[in-house]
C-alpha cells in the first residue's frame, strides 16, 4: 500500500507498519515488520484477550468480584473499577468514572493467575500467542504495559479480532462494544471526552475528539495506542485493521501524523 510509506516521513528511527483485511488478508507492510518494539499500552488489548479466554473457559466470570470493593472482572477490563492510573488505590466508585488505569490491569492479570495457577505471562503465553502463532510476542512484565511484539505479529492478533478462532463472535463483538456508557474520562494525550468510552480491553473511537485515529475512522472503529509510539485499530466498517509500530515516545508528532496515516490507509482502500 503506497499509504504506508508515509512512516518514512515520521520524525522516528524505525518504524513499521501495516494493514490487514478482516478476511486475514495482509494487504500492505512498509518498514522493518520482524523488528521487536516495545508495545506499553497496546499490550493491554492483548491481555484483555487472554482475560476473555478464561471468561470463555470458565476460570473466572465477567461479573465476579475483582480489585476494590464493589469491582469486577469486567470493571477492569473497562477502567471503570474507579483504581488510580498507577496506584493500586480507589478513586471512584466502580461503574461512575472512566478511570484509565494500568493498576486496574494489574490487578486483573493477577486475578486470572490465582484463578487459573498459571503465571499471567505464561496464560496470554499459552491461550493466545501461541494459537496464533505470535512466537516473537511475549510479556516480560506487566499486563498493562510491558508487552514486546513485532507488526507481523500483530497483524496476526488484528486479523483474529476480525475473524475470531480462539473466541466466540459474540464475545468480541461484546469487548468492542460499549461497556458502562455515557461515563465520562481523560484518554491519556487528548484529553477529557464526553463520553470516554471503552468496551472490555478496547478503547472506542465513537465520537471522540480529538483522537488518535482519522476523520474517516467509523465510530465503531477500536484499538489501543501505546505511550512508546505504537498503535492498533480495527475498523468494522472498513473491514481493516492497522498496526503501527516505531522507537520513539508518544508526543506532539504522533498527534499530528497518526491521524494522517489512517485517514490515508483508509481512502486507499475505498478506491482498492
Amino acid at each position: 500500500m503506497e499509504s504506508l510509506r508515509m512512516i518514512e516521513n515520521w520524525p522516528v528511527d524505525t518504524a513499521a507498519a501495516a494493514v490487514v483485511r478482516a478476511n486475514g488478508t495482509t494487504v500492505g507492510t512498509h518498514g522493518p515488520a520482524g523488528h521487536r518494539f516495545p508495545l506499553a499500552s497496546v499490550t493491554k488489548p492483548l491481555a484483555a484477550y487472554a482475560a476473555l479466554v478464561a471468561v470463555e473457559e470458565g476460570a473466572v466470570e465477567l461479573d465476579e468480584p475483582a480489585g476494590p470493593a464493589g469491582s469486577t472482572v469486567r470493571h477492569l477490563l473497562a477502567h471503570t473499577s474507579g483504581l488510580a492510573f498507577d496506584e493500586h488505590r480507589a478513586m471512584a466508585e466502580p461503574g461512575t468514572r472512566r478511570l484509565y488505569s494500568n493498576a486496574g490491569f494489574e490487578v486483573l492479570g493477577d486475578h486470572i493467575a490465582k484463578a487459573t495457577d498459571i503465571p499471567f505471562a505464561d496464560y496470554l503465553r499459552e491461550a493466545v500467542l501461541e494459537p496464533l502463532g505470535m512466537t516473537a510476542t511475549d510479556l516480560p512484565g506487566s499486563p498493562a504495559k510491558d508487552g514486546v511484539s513485532t507488526v507481523s505479529d500483530l497483524v496476526r492478533f488484528a486479523a483474529e479480532l476480525q475473524a475470531p478462532r480462539l473466541l466466540s463472535p459474540e464475545t468480541v463483538a461484546e469487548a468492542t462494544s460499549v461497556a458502562f456508557p455515557g461515563l465520562t474520562g481523560i484518554l491519556p494525550g487528548y484529553g477529557h471526552q464526553r463520553p470516554n468510552d471503552w468496551g472490555l480491553g478496547f478503547e472506542i473511537r465513537d465520537g471522540k475528539s480529538p483522537h488518535w485515529t482519522g476523520a474517516s475512522s467509523s465510530p465503531r472503529t477500536y484499538g489501543h495506542f501505546g505511550q512508546s509510539g505504537t498503535f492498533l485499530w480495527v475498523d468494522p466498517e472498513a473491514g481493516a485493521a492497522c498496526v503501527a509500530l516505531t522507537d520513539r515516545a508518544f508526543g506532539p508528532w504522533a498527534i499530528e501524523v497518526w491521524p494522517a496515516l489512517t485517514d490515508a490507509v483508509l481512502a486507499e482502500l475505498r478506491a482498492a
